[in-house]
């Protein structure tokens, strides 16, 4: 199960991330290389094999084992600790080595001693500072969600007490909803019950709340399949909580937040690591992508300059990640700028669209702009293709499921994209299979997958006959 997700996803959080990931070998390896220096010794081929050797296990032994980010908050003394621990780990580990190879006598044992007690210092304030670092990204107030609960019972009492007195955690409980009275369930004091179980999807839909944990008992199985059918058409981040956690579970694989079991019933696919790996692809294509096509883009903005009246990029509003609205950017191909309540799609012989517009679209030209929402965050280079406002709102009534795409940062391409449904949605069918290949997207999501829908789209470029 993935890990719970805590925090937004930002830029920072993923660099801080990485920087962590990395940190442990690049110290350590700084360390060997400095002092070997300041010994007046050359760095010669047996200690650059130490430093690929220390390159190779220093990321897996000196990093913290799971990296969710309940963990940045941890104390420092314990990660004074921990860090200590694994440095001798790592320390046995190339004596072990060195030991079988023989390779330990290449070595000076006044390098290796001084190495081995002076860079445990800089590693741990190295450390220190990115948890700090860290803590401050998660402490913002732009990192801050907000919570409900449905049902209110012994175990999601304490799990909003324990959220309310960790606010490393970054969720705002704004209280819960339950079909029983205050006095039946016995609330504590401090506790807002919010309205019965009937009322949460408009509450979460109109207070554009981020979290929703679903506590209600484990016998009342169909109204918790009702409920989620209920939530259908919101972004909300869903998590059941069941009352297990009196349990002696034994190699339970359950997730968990404060030391509460939670199951993630509809959450996105980038957690953990799968978010830095995600937003670090995105960020390396998007760079050299336009710096490869920056003629292109010169040569295309002339064009649309010259060949009609109008801006040359035009922004349209549609929904990103969470249901937010965000502003996309397009190379202008049509003699209007739509972004109203009703919008057109454009048809295989609209008279809307200009000359060169038409032939930005057969190559999907018109949609490199979106290269600076990647860059900006507001989009991925593969993900579900936002869709118009007024087009999402139309469909989030007729498509069970509609929102969920939303979970995601929306693409430029996407799963459905490189499977034909792309262009003009005639027929309600028509947008549920795109759909159908948005859902699948999430579940089935991985770097690899990425790579083969970027090529994919890279192919249709030339042979798509919906692009028009």
């Amino acid at each position: 199960m993935p890990e719970p997700v805590v925090f937004k996803r930002s830029l920072s959080i993923a660099f801080v991330t990485l920087l962590r990931a990395l940190a442990p070998a690049v110290v350590v390896i700084g360390m060997l290389y400095a002092i070997t220096r300041g010994y007046n010794l050359k760095f010669g081929s047996h200690f650059l094999m130490m430093a690929v050797l220390v390159g190779i296990l220093a990321p897996t032994i000196m990093q913290q084992p799971s990296m969710n980010t309940l963990q940045w908050g941890a104390g420092r003394w314990s990660l004074v600790a921990d860090v200590l621990m694994r440095w001798f780990v790592l320390l046995a580990g190339l004596l072990a080595i060195g030991y079988v190879t023989k390779f330990s006598e290449e070595f000076s044992r006044r390098v290796v001693l001084t190495w081995a007690f002076v860079t445990p210092v800089p590693l741990i304030l190295v450390l220190l500072a990115l948890d700090v670092a860290m803590r401050r990204l998660l402490l913002s107030t732009s990192n801050l969600r907000t919570a409900v609960f449905a049902g209110y019972s012994e175990v999601s009492a304490a799990l909003a007490n324990r959220l309310a007195g960790n606010p490393e955690v970054c969720i705002e409980v704004e209280g819960f909803f339950d079909d029983r009275s205050s006095e039946r369930l016995g609330v504590e004091d401090g506790a807002r019950m919010l309205g019965s179980l009937s009322d949460l999807a408009a509450y979460v839909n109109t207070r554009k709340i981020d979290v929703i944990f679903v506590a209600l008992p484990m016998r009342h199985v169909q109204r918790v399949l009702d409920l989620l059918d209920e939530l259908r058409d919101t972004t909300a981040s869903i998590y059941y909580v069941p009352d297990v956690f009196v349990f002696d579970l034994i190699q339970s694989r359950t997730g968990d937040i404060l030391g509460i079991p939670v199951v993630a019933m509809c959450e996105t696919p980038f957690s953990g690591y799968r978010g830095v790996v995600k937003r670090l692809m995105d960020v390396a294509f998007s760079v050299v992508a336009m710096v490869l096509l920056l003629p292109i883009f010169v040569i295309v903005s002339l064009l649309v300059r010259l060949s009609s009246p109008g801006p040359v990029i035009f922004k349209q509003r549609r929904y990103g990640l969470d249901g937010h609205e965000i502003y996309i950017f397009k190379f202008r191909t049509m003699t209007v700028t739509e972004d109203g309540h009703t919008i057109r799609q454009a048809t295989r012989d609209d008279e809307r669209i200009t000359p060169v517009g038409r032939i930005l679209r057969r190559f999907s030209l018109d949609e490199l702009p979106q290269l600076m929402n990647v860059l900006q965050g507001t989009m991925s280079l593969v993900g579900p293709r936002p869709h118009a406002v007024a087009h999402n709102e139309e469909y989030r009534k007729l498509i069970k499921g509609y929102m969920v795409r939303h979970k995601v940062l929306p693409g430029i391409t996407g799963l459905a994209q490189v499977n034909g449904c792309r262009g003009e949605t005639a027929r309600l069918e028509d947008m549920r299979k795109r759909i159908e290949f948005d859902l699948e997207y999430l579940r089935r999501w991985s770097p690899g997958l990425d790579v083969k829908i970027i090529v994919k789209t890279i192919v249709l470029l030339f042979g798509d006959r919906k692009a028009y």
